[in-house]
């Protein structure tokens, strides 16, 4: 079952750089106020799993920066459990106002960001 992931997850990279979607291009203020509202938000996911691609893809249509980082490091998994809840990707993680928000389904993630920065 180990070769078969691994297989089709290299399809799916391999799928997702051939046809990578444009990035949205913004006047230079806008895009730096843009960067400055992502600067709360983390997307934790595994880079070969299928609903992290469809939300990076998302993320890239928006233009958006948004940090990605490797949910199968220890202490990103450890993080993602114990202050999330659930040991689950794609998860964006939501620091506002002080206060963390954890989402994790991908179309609730690519709604999210649709809404907000579209």
């Amino acid at each position: 079952m180990f070769i078969v992931r691994w297989v089709l997850g290299r399809i799916i990279l391999f799928l997702n750089f051939v046809f990578t979607p444009k990035k949205r291009q913004r006047p230079l203020a806008e895009q730096a106020k843009v960067d400055e509202q992502t600067q709360g938000l983390q997307l934790y996911q595994y880079a070969a799993c299928p609903f992290c691609v469809k939300v990076r893809r998302a993320i890239r249509r928006q233009g958006l920066n948004i940090v990605t980082v490797d949910a199968k490091q220890a202490e990103h998994q450890q993080m993602l459990v114990e202050e999330g809840g659930l040991a689950k990707v794609p998860c964006l993680r939501i620091d506002e106002a002080g206060e963390t928000q954890w989402m994790y389904e991908s179309s609730d993630i690519i709604d999210y960001l649709n809404k907000r920065f579209a």
